[in-house]
């Protein structure tokens, strides 16, 4: 039996993770990368990075196919870097290939000063 910090860790293992830093300019200088916002509902309605695409984490693997081509390059985020880990995850066996998890998660996108809409 694994605890969730051991499920966390494998899973960070796996997936590339992203600073918000090197994240930063990508919204800016790669507007063919997807950011992918895998909070809930009455979070991401409180904000989010501008032109992300919004599937809760419960949802991920129903409905990311018709939101999210595969051969995209995907930002996933979700409050602090924990659930995108286990999305990108998931991402990753279901076939998407350039997938990062941003480490610091929205939170560290607003102490960061990243745009926000």
């Amino acid at each position: 039996m694994k605890t969730y910090q051991q499920l966390l860790a494998d899973a960070k293992s796996r997936v590339r993770e992203i600073s918000v830093k090197d994240a930063l300019p990508l919204l800016q200088s790669s507007p063919d990368t997807i950011f992918l916002d895998v909070r809930e509902p009455q979070e991401y309605n409180l904000g989010k990075i501008p032109r992300a695409v919004t599937i809760s984490r419960g949802n991920l693997e129903k409905n990311v196919e018709t939101q999210v081509p595969r051969d995209k390059s995907v930002v996933v985020y979700c409050a602090n870097g924990n659930r995108s880990a286990f999305a990108a995850d998931v991402l990753m066996v279901m076939g998407y290939a350039d997938v990062r998890s941003l480490n610091e998660g929205f939170s560290g996108w607003v102490a960061e000063g990243g745009d926000v809409e």
